[in-house]
């Protein structure tokens, strides 16, 4: 696989991870995206020996678009120190069976992931488990019984996005986790569409931006 390069310095690498791909595994492979890349920058610099390349996010594995990884540990440690005090801004794009009753609004819950099978479920505030959510949307689309939607991240919880949508009956097209109409062996119509950083050395505010694969399930 030759990886889609947004952006690279000595510090960042801005890629597009596709869909179908986790971005590491636990075991060593050379079939996940931190894999590729690592041996994509082998290759480039002709290095020698172990290559660094920091994950400071995540996308799940069926979902695809933009992501950051860090070339250096200085570089991931203010990067993760820029998540933990929200200046990322990430925008996802989703294509979901049905039509919100509001073009736009903000979805507020509490979280709980099933580590046993890799489930997240709405719970209550009280469960000492339970993380917040919040995300922000705005319908951009409709076709049919569909709609497409720009969604602002607030929180990065596990499965956010897909939990949150379908808890209210708007699943995400082909998500099979979450959805009870996924068709098999299609891809899930969520891709990770823009994100706004801070350059962990420079300081200058970076966005980085990819389009949605057509044929992603609004029509």
């Amino acid at each position: 696989m030759q990886p889609k390069i947004l952006f690279e310095d000595n510090h960042l690498l801005v890629v597009v991870k596709p869909q179908g791909i986790p971005v590491q595994k636990a075991e060593s492979s050379n079939d996940d995206f931190q894999s590729i890349l690592k041996d994509y920058l082998k290759k480039k610099y002709m290095k020698p020996g172990n290559v660094f390349l920091g994950i400071v996010h995540r996308l799940d594995q069926p979902v695809g678009g933009v992501m950051v990884f860090a070339k250096t540990s200085k570089a991931a440690s203010r990067l993760s120190e820029q998540i933990r005090q929200n200046i990322w801004k990430k925008c996802y794009l989703a294509v979901v069976d049905g039509v919100p009753d509001q073009k736009s609004g903000i979805l507020e819950d509490y979280l709980v992931k099933n580590e046993a099978t890799n489930e997240v479920y709405v719970s209550k505030k009280e469960n000492p488990k339970a993380k917040f959510a919040r995300l922000s949307y705005e319908t951009l689309e409709t076709s049919g019984n569909r709609s497409l939607l720009k969604i602002t991240l607030e929180t990065g919880r596990a499965h956010q996005i897909r939990v949150q949508l379908s808890s209210r009956g708007f699943p995400i097209v082909n998500d099979h986790k979450y959805n009870k109409n996924a068709k098999l062996g299609s891809n899930i119509a969520l891709w990770a569409y823009s994100l706004e950083i801070e350059h962990p050395v420079t300081k200058e505010k970076l966005v980085f931006s990819e389009e949605m694969p057509e044929n992603m399930g609004l029509r």
